[in-house]
């Protein structure tokens, strides 16, 4: 059987640290595989897997607290105060 398994970008399959659905896909796909599934993951190109990796972005976008430093989103200066640590 073909399968196409889609995860969530923010994080790479499997996750270096936290991603619950990351970690769920992953085990999806590498167990599928074994059962002789052809298995295709959609996912960022950080992503692992002996599955076929169909690359949907370049890298893991960034977030908040990567792209600007503390109390410089806008949603921190519209209300005048500082992000919570």
């Amino acid at each position: 059987m073909r399968i196409a398994l889609v995860a969530p970008l923010a994080e790479a399959v499997p996750p270096k640290l936290y991603g619950g659905i990351e970690r769920v896909v992953s085990w999806l796909a590498e167990e599928l595989g074994k059962q002789g599934h052809r298995v295709a993951l959609f996912a960022s190109a950080e992503s692992e897997t002996a599955a076929e990796l169909v690359v949907c972005a370049p890298q893991k976008p960034k977030t908040c607290r990567d792209s600007r430093p503390p109390g410089q989103h806008p949603r921190h200066a519209a209300r005048g105060k500082a992000p919570r640590r």
